[in-house]
């Protein structure tokens, strides 16, 4: 017994002994791991701009970089979100300096990626001092380059910063701060932690929200309160003048229920707060850039004094609020990538782009921003120029998603033989059917409404990306209306056939068909460009100066041998006009002879005969009454 005892003292202490030793190895690990994790945390980067000199195109910027005594890489970003190509503006990039230790630093740019920018950091350094000059003039025509005036700045912060290699874009913490011109204003979805005069300093985010959050500045500046029960909503206005800034207060009723539609629509939500950022120049470049707390949106100056402008401005807000949803918080996986140096794959972008296109344009009319009829007339041009666009009997719609990043700065001449970024219209014909399809098959119980609650969740919450498949989305419509999905997109995603997919529009109760009577939504884009759009008659484009944008194949003005880039001098021995042209389409119907063109190309000149005698010819639908009015059921409002 006394043995055993011992025995069993024994055993204690030697259990003690093991599980002492066990909690110091753990405790010896746990720290080994803290300080590596310490030694391998993303940094936290000091970023200072300074729009002081705005008015000449120009913003400075210096940085603050820890890093550690060797090789170093900095990356500008090459892929910026929502533009589905690689269009960093490094070539506006000037004056990139680097230091470490109050020396200068030498640096070298990757032979291969012309993106990257490679240093050694010496022994006795803690961090790179970099400093750069960003040019604020556009680079192309759907980047986001920031542009500035002399009252105004629009400022993405991808354009003006440096990041280390080694952490995603979520791990790496960005401290921005930004010095405006004296007496501007400024709008942004980013906190401030505090404002000094005009030195803002925002509170630390990560380098995706960075990015993610512009900031529009400027002289004559308003707020536009949207109101909300719970989170806020507001138009931030920055224009290049006094007057053209007015909001009136209809029109902001207009879009307090396009918000209130989009809650209806979507059920949920993934912001803090929204902001649409508008600007309004002339001399800026025009487009619209989603963000997911807020839309950098940028159009003429007196956008807002116009009525058939403020319908444009309506679409292009209504467009980017969707893909605060559509885009930023569920998005492609192959565009959901960890920095801005991987290439992004838009396979997708018919979901992305097509899909936003479509419920962007639907909202509208729900809120009272456009009427049923402007609606209409904005279907009938899309499916119109879409079912001449010769380019789809060789070119598939889902390689106009893939080949995205080449297509988008394509130019305008052949754009109906090449095609272009067609997945955003044509995606509106698609997505259209489907809400019919799933309308018809359920008896009119559900629609695609119920797939935006459910793909979108129903639960609102913090900003986050939840990326998807094809076969997410195919699983999701099936939820909603047992259907071979699948075979549905296929073969519309896949079809050469020479005409557009207008399933949508006749099971909706329409037709589209072609008459003398102007399309009002045609009318008012060639009174704004000056432009003359002959598409539908003769098959041509013209701008403000007789330039001849595009010529549509295998119609009469191609058949006679015009080409774009050609210039258009006289019609019948007349000097050439808008009203010229039109008058003399009119008269073709009668005419006893066929059209004559004097077209400049190069130093040379011909006379071209069209063998046409249509008259004019502007897309509408019309009302199919052995079938039920879907349209009217899905521009109906929610709230």
């Amino acid at each position: 017994m006394g043995r055993s005892a011992r025995l069993r003292r024994t055993g204690k202490s030697t259990s003690q002994h093991h599980t002492a030793q066990l909690l110091a190895l753990f405790v010896f690990v746990f720290l080994a791991r803290l300080s590596s994790q310490a030694q391998n945390a993303a940094p936290t980067v000091t970023l200072r701009v300074d729009a002081g000199e705005a008015s000449r195109r120009i913003l400075h910027a210096h940085l603050q970089i820890p890093a550690s005594p060797g090789s170093l890489t900095l990356f500008y970003p090459k892929w910026i979100p929502g533009e589905h190509g690689p269009t960093g503006p490094i070539t506006n990039v000037v004056g990139l300096k680097l230091s470490a230790a109050g020396k200068p630093l030498s640096w070298t740019r990757d032979p291969v990626d012309m993106y990257a920018f490679h240093c050694e950091v010496p022994q006795d350094a803690r961090a790179v001092e970099a400093s750069l000059d960003f040019l604020a003039t556009p680079s192309g025509p759907f980047t986001s380059g920031g542009s500035t005036t002399e009252n105004l700045a629009d400022i993405n912060w991808n354009t003006v910063l440096l990041y280390p290699q080694g952490w995603t874009t979520n791990e790496l913490i960005y401290r921005a701060t930004l010095h405006l011109p004296s007496g501007w204003k400024f709008g942004t979805a980013l906190d401030v932690a505090r404002q000094d005069g005009q030195d803002i300093q925002f509170r630390p985010v990560s380098l995706t929200t960075l990015v993610d959050s512009p900031v529009i500045a400027g002289a004559f500046f308003q707020k536009v309160d949207l109101g909300s029960k719970e989170t806020p909503h507001e138009i931030d206005v920055v224009c290049d003048s006094a007057a053209g800034i007015d909001f009136p207060a209809d029109l902001v009723d207009k879009y307090k229920r396009l918000v209130a539609e989009a809650l209806a629509l979507f059920g949920a939500h993934h912001y803090r707060r929204y902001h649409f950022l508008l600007t309004l120049s002339d001399y800026v470049a025009s487009f619209g850039l989603e963000h997911h707390e807020s839309s950098d949106d940028r159009v003429g100056e007196r956008a807002l004094l116009e009525p058939a402008s403020r319908r444009n401005v309506a679409g292009l807000l209504a467009h980017e609020f969707v893909h605060s949803w559509n885009g930023k918080y569920r998005r492609p996986a192959g565009l959901a990538t960890a920095d801005y140096q991987q290439p992004m794959k838009g396979e997708l972008l018919w979901v992305y782009e097509g899909l936003t296109q479509y419920l962007g344009s639907v909202l509208p009319p729900r809120s009272g921003l456009w009427t049923p009829e402007e609606f209409r007339e904005s279907l009938a041009l899309t499916a119109a120029y879409l079912d001449k666009r010769p380019g789809r009997t060789w070119r598939p719609l889902a390689d106009t998603a893939v080949a995205a990043q080449l297509l988008y700065e394509a130019p305008s001449q052949w754009a109906a033989w090449r095609r272009g970024v067609d997945f955003y219209d044509e995606s509106v014909l698609i997505w259209l059917e489907a809400d019919t399809v799933i309308r018809q098959q359920s008896h009119g119980e559900r629609s695609l409404n119920d797939f935006c609650r459910r793909f979108y969740d129903s639960q609102s919450g913090l900003p986050k990306v939840v990326p998807y498949t094809f076969e997410d989305v195919m699983s999701v419509l099936n939820e909603v209306s047992a259907y071979d999905w699948r075979a549905f997109f296929k073969a519309r995603l896949n079809s050469t056939a020479p005409a557009a997919p207008l399933g949508g529009i006749e099971a909706s109760g329409w037709h589209l068909v072609y008459s003398d009577k102007p399309n009002e939504l045609i009318k008012a884009r060639e009174q704004s460009s000056k432009s003359t759009d002959l598409r539908f008659s003769v098959g041509l484009q013209v701008g403000s100066d007789g330039t001849i944008v595009d010529v549509i194949p295998g119609m009469a003005a191609a058949q006679a041998g015009i080409a774009p880039g050609m210039k258009l001098i006289a019609v019948n021995n007349r000097r050439w006009s808008s009203t010229v042209m039109q008058d003399a389409l009119k008269a073709s119907k009668s005419g006893p002879a066929p059209l004559e063109l004097l077209v400049e190309d190069q130093e040379f000149y011909k006379t071209y005969r069209l063998n046409y005698r249509g008259g004019e010819k502007h897309p509408h639908l019309e009302r199919d009454a052995t079938r039920p009015d879907l349209l009217e059921q899905i521009l109906k409002p929610l709230t």
